[in-house]
């Protein structure tokens, strides 16, 4: 249990003293009463589906994943992608040309980016050899405006999980807050750290529906955080940051969790058979790196070459080549067993 965190010490003083914006659908929240007529928002009147904005607080899909996931609605906050999630943390919390953050490369690449448009310092600690956070040096890199400390697990691009002790400590030690990036936390072994927010008020979890859940095209982020986190990100986000139709197709996905789970469970097992086919059938592969996320990392000998070849085969896969500690890798997706096996006999066939 983390104790004497309190987290107005990290927010900047611009945004304590902000006065959020209020939407019309803010002053008028029962907006489902169909014999109202509302005159309060400048909509045009004219009746086809997506006329009026929509819910602010995106009450529907929140119900829906509160229920899922076994967390209250105070504790979410929707956005349009991760991306924009991981932007409003940055500028809730990081003062511009002031504050730094800390990530642990190779991992996801819009943690830096995020830094840069937000004139943040990015204060780099590379994993060790087995892709594992070195625990020390990031506490010794670390100072008093040291704001945020990203941890990506399953790490992309590597696929592994990053070791619980690890996480723990970090959690326990860092005096700032910890974004735990579970993108793939659907197709792990590993528990979502979820349960633990009331343990650890210094966490945030972000999640997407864009990996197990099928939706990447709708861009639909989920940050898990404290009642108090939750709402300072409330009064700096857009009123309408994710509209009707993703708010519409997302209800709609939430309401199949059998079908979500079948599909995973069908991507684990065509990832476990293609890591077992990469090992043994061909030679020019050095290693395929365990993973638990929807995808695998391998190391080649030449990946730029091999990189190009599968391309002139139709083959798309990503060349992390430029990565710290991943020269000579590639990631591959793991798709459908008919994609799986024209990826097979493509790398099978090059010289």
């Amino acid at each position: 249990m983390k104790k004497n965190f309190n987290i107005n010490s990290l927010i900047r003083e611009n945004i304590k003293s902000l006065k959020p914006y209020s939407s019309a659908r803010d002053e008028y929240k029962d907006a489902t009463i169909n014999e109202m007529i509302f005159l309060d928002a400048n909509e045009n009147p004219f009746e086809n589906g997506v006329n009026r904005y929509p819910d602010p607080q995106q009450n529907n899909v929140k119900d829906l994943l509160s229920d899922i996931k076994e967390i209250p609605k105070e504790n979410i906050l929707l956005g349009n992608g991760s991306d924009e999630v991981l932007d409003l943390i940055f500028r809730a919390f990081c003062e511009p040309k002031e504050d730094n953050i800390i990530t642990l490369p190779p991992t996801y690449g819009m943690y830096s980016v995020l830094a840069n448009i937000n004139a943040v310092e990015n204060r780099t600690v590379l994993l060790n050899n087995d892709f594992q956070p070195k625990v020390k040096q990031i506490l010794e890199v670390a100072d008093a405006n040291s704001k945020i400390l990203f941890l990506c697990s399953p790490n992309n691009p590597t696929g592994n999980n990053f070791k619980v002790t690890s996480i723990r400590e970090l959690l326990i030690r860092f005096k700032g807050l910890v974004v735990l990036d579970e993108a793939y936390i659907d197709f792990s072994d590993h528990n979502s750290w979820l349960k633990r927010l009331e343990e650890f008020p210094n966490l945030i979890v972000t999640q997407t529906l864009s990996k197990a859940y099928g939706l990447a095209g709708i861009r639909l982020g989920v940050c898990y955080a404290s009642k108090e986190i939750i709402k300072v990100l409330n009064n700096i986000k857009p009123p309408y940051n994710v509209n009707e139709l993703t708010q519409q197709r997302a209800a709609t996905r939430l309401q199949k969790m059998d079908e979500i789970q079948n599909e995973v469970a069908q991507l684990i097992s065509e990832r476990k058979r293609l890591k077992e086919e990469l090992e043994c059938c061909v030679s020019y592969i050095e290693k395929v790196y365990p993973s638990e996320g929807n995808f695998l990392l391998i190391k080649v000998d030449d990946a730029t070459k091999r990189y190009n070849q599968l391309i002139g085969l139709g083959v798309v896969i990503r060349n992390r080549t430029t990565q710290p500690l991943c020269e000579n890798c590639l990631r591959i997706s793991v798709g459908i067993c008919e994609e799986n096996q024209k990826l097979l006999r493509a790398l099978k066939s090059l010289n």
